[in-house]
């Protein structure tokens, strides 16, 4: 397992390079590193010491007396964008990625976030993102419009995976899904964000947002293999060799390569995965380059689909394990990443930096998702989608330190452009009879509706373009007991979009403004923390639909707005949180008159309370509630009622126990509850609160003098049948009793 560096009190995180054939020559790089050069570096090590121990034997020569050896090591300097450390047991991090204002301790920043490691993702055997985030009390994942893209749900807000970012840059991370063998560590940000991160390229980060950051080479050479599966039939492998090397271990490279293959929990749905990546970073006295390679391959087949509902009721649910979708249904994704990342001190505190990142994706499915209206009426309908999309994300900036007299300050500034240029085609069948319990298997309809671009071409439908600009200063009071943090950034949106079928533009979107933060932090001792933000999220206006009279017409850039105030707890061995927040969104719809309009708002208030890391020596936790009070206002005939799929609320109990009398093993168990969701925004539709409970268990012990451990782990332990999300105003279904087992040796 990785090793996280000491982390810098308030400066950056670094980035990553581009190619297939580099990826490959990479990992050949990497297992054939040459032993030498550690060696070389054991023997000098060796050497060092020897002429310690000899100069001390001449030492107590000429005194007459022996002196014992003294062994001094100086502890590594942290370097500006190094990981935060972890909570006791190595799976919530003390700091994390916090955009504009880098890498920050948590107990620092007037913001709620919580970091996941990369040792939590391999202790609960987290395949995807979606995974790690389920052990989030104030998220709740879902599945995209039509398809199996992961959607996550932060403060009632749906955030897609097309606005999650890699390595701080957003655009560039694989769409539907990612795999997590080369992720180091996941922040998620709770609240607004428009100041830290810009706005998102599609909109969706508005209650929260997501950041993943990639594996690289730790000061500990790590190679590492493990083999995994499941009950239901898949099988897997994956290595991850890291390495530093020259005479100051300047250099590291890691290498992840991870695949897996099988059918899935649930019946029929067959899953293929693949993954490549490689960091490469150069650490020098004021120099930092880093470089990162990303492959990714997905294909799921026969998958069960989300569930449209025309009618007047609920479906009851499935049982927990039938498939109800077409055989001949499959998504098919592949991703090709690359990042590069440059950070030069130069002056003391001050530190420039610049960082740019592509994405190429294929991606085509064929898509078939019921629309039930009642229990004998069930129809569906296939539609073929091949998709293109290119991305380019860049940033640069500077952050540095200086004081005022008794007054310090940290001050950033930085610009950042994000550029995705999609190509996009469809056909679409005429609809069939299907049912939801007793699913017939129909052959592929013909086509009946289709658009241009079907030959593996498919044409631009949409280009979108995203420039900011911004800047801060944190000032210092009492010896920095009192941190008063000051933003604006201005942010420029860009977006055109145009017909498949006809060619023509459809939507032409310019617009730009301003947004402000100010946070303040109180600690009136060094492991506890009080602060309030006063923030922002950012998205493009709606286009006014067919039906109404300012058909076309778009509208102005939505700007959410927070209050937040909360508290945190440091410990070292564990770290508690609460927060109280008011987001409020504008909420478009057509009036009465018959125009599309922007004058109403969703208003969520809340209350997040977590715990984490070791609260007893062998006890750990990762536990938390969330409360939400959600209303749509001035919304005509739906004022006063609920948002489309926000539980009011959320619960989530997961803890972890070190059995004493057996060395090494280690028993999991965790509680998630979810309420109710209404799916419409009438509020005459919902679906029933959710519980589920999941146990698990590992073992760490030796096995032919190699560190070995072997997991196993049963989610969804009673095999409960249930909608897990309402959210877009279609049906999620949660996935039935699934069993893993895994087993990692280190060499």
């Amino acid at each position: 397992m990785s090793v996280p560096r000491l982390a810098s009190p308030r400066l950056v995180a670094p980035s990553r390079p581009s190619s297939r054939h580099a990826i490959l020559a990479a990992i050949a790089v990497a297992f054939a590193l040459p032993a030498a050069a550690f060696a070389q570096t054991s023997g000098s090590a060796d050497a060092s010491d020897a002429t310690g121990t000899a100069s001390a034997a001449s030492a107590g020569s000429k005194s007459n007396a022996t002196l014992p050896t003294v062994k001094v090591q100086a502890a590594k300097e942290a370097l500006p964008g190094d990981l935060a450390p972890t909570y006791g047991g190595g799976q919530v991090a003390r700091g994390g990625n916090f955009g504009m204002l880098g890498q920050q301790k948590n107990i620092d920043v007037p913001f709620s976030m919580t970091t996941y490691t990369a040792k939590a993702i391999q202790d609960k055997q987290a395949r995807t993102v979606a995974d790690v985030l389920s052990n989030d009390p104030a998220v709740r994942t879902a599945y995209g419009y039509g398809n199996f893209q992961e959607v996550y749900v932060i403060r009632g807000f749906q955030l897609d995976s097309d606005d999650v970012s890699l390595n701080g840059l957003y655009g560039i991370t694989p769409r539907q899904m990612v795999e997590t063998p080369a992720i180091e560590r996941v922040d998620v940000f709770k609240g607004a964000s428009a100041f830290l991160n810009g706005a998102s390229p599609n909109g969706s980060s508005i209650g929260g947002s997501v950041n993943l950051q990639l594996k690289r080479a730790d000061d500990k050479p790590i190679t590492e293999v493990t083999l995994d599966g499941s009950a239901s039939g898949e099988f897997g492998a994956r290595v991850d060799v890291g390495r530093r090397f020259g005479d100051q271990d300047q250099f590291g490279i890691r290498v992840n390569q991870s695949g897996r293959d099988g059918e899935t929990s649930i019946d029929g749905e067959h899953r293929r995965n693949s993954q490549t990546a490689v960091a490469l970073d150069y650490r020098g006295d004021k120099l930092r380059l880093e470089g990162d390679l990303l492959y990714q391959r997905q294909h799921v087949s026969d998958g069960r689909p989300v569930v449209y509902v025309a009618g007047s009721e609920v479906p009851a649910v499935p049982s927990a394990t039938h498939n109800y979708g077409q055989t001949w249904a499959f998504s098919s994704t592949e991703d090709t990443v690359g990042i590069l990342r440059a950070e030069y001190d130069f002056q003391p505190g001050w530190t420039a930096y610049v960082a740019g990142g592509l994405r190429h994706t294929d991606e085509y499915g064929q898509y078939a998702s019921p629309h039930y209206t009642d229990p004998s009426t069930t129809t569906a309908s296939r539609m073929y989608v091949p998709r293109k999309e290119d991305a380019a994300s860049a940033e640069a900036g500077v952050r540095g330190h200086f004081n005022t007299g008794p007054v310090s300050h940290f001050v950033t500034a930085g610009a950042s452009i994000v550029s995705v240029h999609t190509e996009s085609a469809w056909n679409m069948s005429g609809s069939f009879n299907t049912d939801l319990y007793n699913t017939p298997q129909v052959a592929s309809p013909p086509s009946k509706y289709y658009s241009q671009g079907l030959d593996g071409n498919p044409p631009l439908t949409a280009t979108s373009l995203m420039r900011s600009i911004a800047a801060s200063d944190t000032l210092g009071f009492f010896h920095d007991r009192v941190l008063f943090t000051v933003g604006v950034r201005h942010q420029e949106i860009v977006s055109n979009a145009y017909s498949s079928s006809t060619l023509l533009q459809t939507e032409a979107y310019n617009d730009s403004i301003t947004t402000p933060l100010f946070g303040i932090v109180f600690k009136p001792t060094q492991n506890f923390s009080i602060y309030a933000n006063r923030s922002e999220s950012l998205s493009a206006g709606e286009q006014a639909p067919s039906t109404a009279i300012n058909n076309g017409a778009l509208l102005a850039p939505e700007r959410t707005k927070q209050y937040e105030v909360g508290a945190k707890y440091d410990s070292g061995k564990f770290g508690a949180q609460l927060a109280l927040y008011q987001l409020e969104k504008p909420q478009s719809y057509t009036n009465s008159s018959g125009y599309f309009v922007a004058d109403g708002n969703e208003r969520h208030r809340g209350v997040e309370a977590s715990v984490f890391g070791e609260v007893y020596k062998g006890v750990r936790l990762m536990a938390g509630a969330t409360y939400i009070n959600a209303v749509q206002l001035d919304t005509g005939s739906n004022d006063g009622n609920r948002p489309v799929g926000v539980p009011s609320f959320m619960f989530n109990l997961g803890a972890e126990y070190d059995l004493p009398w057996v060395q090494g093993l280690t028993f999991s168990a965790r509680y998630t509850h979810t309420g109710p969701q209404y799916l419409n925004a009438a509020n005459t539709l919902s679906i029933k609160a959710w519980d589920t409970v999941d146990l698990g268990a590992r073992y760490k012990t030796s096995v032919f003098g190699r560190p070995t451990t072997f997991r196993a782990d049963v989610y969804n332990l009673t095999n409960k049948a249930y909608w897990s999300s309402a959210t877009g105003g279609y049906l999620t279904m949660g996935a039935p009793r699934t069993v893993l087992f895994s087993m990692t040796t280190d060499f």
